[in-house]
């Protein structure tokens, strides 16, 4: 039989669950529910004491918390049955462009998404709140309290109900409480997203960078934190802040899903030294040529660090010998003697307690690669080994960001000088930071993407260097100030903008570098209630006319779009893959990415049509329930796959 399509996001806390099991079997019990079932659960006062060699009850332990956390976890692993619907009219090349622009809560996208993307993002850039002290956020998780409901929770009232700290916007913990759950229930989703060796930079100001670090920590793991850079925004400094000194900069933390897998960050060199001339000096490389190509003479070998010795590194601690007649470079034991060879011993430490500096290649490593090593004379007849640099046009990227300011001159050049949105991120600035990546085929997701900046960044660099990088952008469409500029120009909330930014861009993009191939589309879908109706007829509800018809479960506002992109969610499918649509019997066969999904939702499926889906092997097969009249004709829809294509699912809705 055909099973059908649960259309909901999966239950992460079983799947959890189900994952502490196999680990742990016996932390898990076995509980009742209040309709009889049967569910495992986890006893976690048994599963701590197997995570400690101590005594876990009354023991103390580091940890951060506040009011609202367990209820920000146990949101992040609820499921929804909300789904996203297809907006091909406010889309650019809907049908070849692989880009998605998505409007709704971004919390109900990462859930919705999760199945479709989970473990292909390559990067994630988020620009998140900053928290300056307002008392709610626009994302409507619902965490804010008034503030003696805050109070008698954090336990800040004494017995007599008075408060016990004095009520400041600034320093009252509940806006930080806020804040914290709004972002770590986000962090907990996007953490799933990331590939093994993918990244996530976030941008943060002072107000909440302290919790945002212990936030990432929590979540990526300390020993995933990769970078804090220093993005000098406004060199002249923010005048307004009324106590301290004036502010130059802002922060962007950089975490790994998985540090061991992560690689460099990488600056392009000429894009540095034009761009950031502040923090990048200099690059006046000797540049040579071998039977391998150019390169350009890098760092010295040895490493410069007093703690690397024979006592910390004595696998490092050996002397190189150069042949000056073949050029030959062998690693070889300190003092030996060899006919015709220079020895370069390992250089003096001078700690005062050991004697040689460490190198920073191995003896395997100098053996199988000593291609990318040069010997030179140095000063008094001696001779001193250094690296060859064959990808001498990049850089390592470093933690000072200078020269770019913040990208409202560039957003207003593309709006006729109207000025629309308030401290947009500069293209430039992301783009380095996309850059960094030295992937240019891989997936960028952005879930505050305000006036789409990272979208313009990924076109730009995409044109520049002929990479296919791709795109999800995610904002909530929050409503313009209907006293702005932009709500005076038809721009009723953000998403207007940033669609409309993309569009601009992409053709601003296309002129430049008319030469490009160039993906500047994207697809829109809004977030929006399930396609399937809220009441459902029980038996006894059923009438004689009824038995008649055909009872369908589907909202009837619903169209063979918003089904598909639901299946295919649901599914486990990408939304960005193309699909076409052919017509067998009068009726409408979606296949999605030649056969990743096929389906047919129009009523009265007939066997030509079954036997032609079948025919293309689909991985999945889906039908509308109510497509069939019996139970028989979907058994007969299970007999055909079977005999024509027996490894495809088929589901019905």
């Amino acid at each position: 039989m055909s099973e059908h399509l649960k259309m909901q996001t999966p239950d992460s806390t079983e799947e959890n669950i189900a994952k502490i099991a196999a680990l742990f079997p016996s932390a898990v019990t076995e509980m009742r529910d209040e309709d009889g079932g049967v569910k495992k659960r986890i006893n976690f006062e048994t599963l701590k004491q197997l995570l400690s060699h101590d005594i876990v009850d009354g023991k103390e332990h580091y940890e951060f918390t506040w009011v609202g956390k367990k209820q920000a976890m146990a949101e992040a692993a609820r499921p929804t049955t909300q789904t996203l619907r297809p907006v091909p009219a406010d889309s650019k090349n809907w049908d070849t462009t692989q880009n998605l622009y998505i409007e709704g809560d971004n919390l109900e996208v990462l859930k919705i998404l999760q199945q479709s993307y989970l473990g292909k993002v390559k990067m994630i850039y988020i620009d998140p709140p900053y928290n300056t002290g307002s008392d709610s956020f626009t994302y409507p998780d619902n965490y804010n309290m008034d503030a003696e409901e805050y109070a008698e929770k954090a336990g800040a009232l004494d017995e007599n109900g008075n408060r016990l700290f004095k009520e400041n916007n600034r320093s009252n913990p509940r806006f930080h409480s806020d804040w914290c759950s709004m972002t770590y229930e986000r962090l907990m989703l996007a953490r799933n997203f990331l590939a093994e060796d993918g990244v996530i930079f976030i941008s943060i100001d002072d107000n909440e960078e302290d919790n945002l670090i212990k936030l990432c920590d929590e979540v990526f793991g300390e020993s995933n934190y990769l970078n804090h850079f220093a993005w000098v925004s406004n060199i002249t400094g923010r005048q307004i802040s009324g106590k301290g000194a004036a502010k130059t900069w802002e922060s962007i933390l950089a975490y790994a899903k998985d540090s061991e897998k992560s690689n460099s960050f990488l600056a392009d060199v000429q894009f540095a030294k034009d761009k950031m001339p502040d923090t990048y000096k200099g690059f006046n490389k000797d540049i040579r040529t071998d039977d391998r190509g150019m390169f350009a003479i890098g760092d010295t070998l040895y490493n410069h660090n007093r703690k690397f010795n024979e006592e910390t590194r004595p696998n490092l601690v050996f002397s190189i010998y150069y042949n000056p007649a073949s050029g030959a470079i062998e690693p070889g034991n300190i003092g030996e003697k060899r006919e015709g060879w220079v020895e370069l011993p390992p250089h003096k430490n001078g700690d005062g307690t050991h004697k040689y500096h460490a190198w920073r290649w191995s003896r395997q490593k100098i053996a199988n690669e000593s291609y990318d090593l040069i010997v030179l004379h140095t000063s008094g007849n001696s001779y001193e080994i250094y690296t060859r640099i064959r990808d001498f046009n990049t850089t390592l990227l470093k933690d000072l960001i200078t020269n770019i300011s913040n990208g409202d001159s560039e957003l207003q050049k593309l709006f006729e000088g109207k000025k629309y949105f308030d401290y947009p991120k500069s293209v430039d600035l992301v783009r380095l930071l996309v850059n960094s990546i030295s992937a240019q085929d891989m997936l960028v997701m952005d879930f505050f993407s305000g006036s789409a900046t990272t979208a313009h960044a990924v076109m730009q660099l995409n044109a520049e260097d002929g990479g296919h990088r791709k795109f999800i952008m995610v904002q909530l469409p929050e409503p313009c100030d209907e006293k702005s500029e932009a709500y005076k120009a038809g721009y009723k909330n953000i998403c207007e903008i940033g669609k409309e930014r993309i569009r601009r861009a992409g053709e601003k993009i296309k002129a430049e570098h008319p030469e490009a191939e160039v993906d500047t589309g994207f697809r829109v879908f809004r977030v929006d209630s399930s396609n399937m109706k809220d009441v459902y007829f029980h038996p006894e509800q059923i009438t004689q006319t009824m038995l008649g018809e055909t009872v369908s479960n589907i909202k009837e506002d619903r169209t063979d779009l918003d089904l598909l992109y639901d299946c295919m969610l649901r599914c486990g499918v990408e939304i960005d893959l193309p699909h076409t649509t052919t017509v067998v019997d009068g009726c409408k066969v979606h296949n999605v990415d030649n056969g990743a999904l096929m389906a047919c939702f129009d009523p009265c499926v007939t066997d030509n049509v079954i036997h032609a889906m079948a025919q293309e092997n689909p991985v999945q097969a889906i039908f509308r329930d109510s497509s069939f009249a019996t139970d028989a004709d979907k058994i007969n829809v299970t007999e055909i796959f079977k005999n024509l294509s027996p490894d495809t699912k088929v589901r019905v809705i």
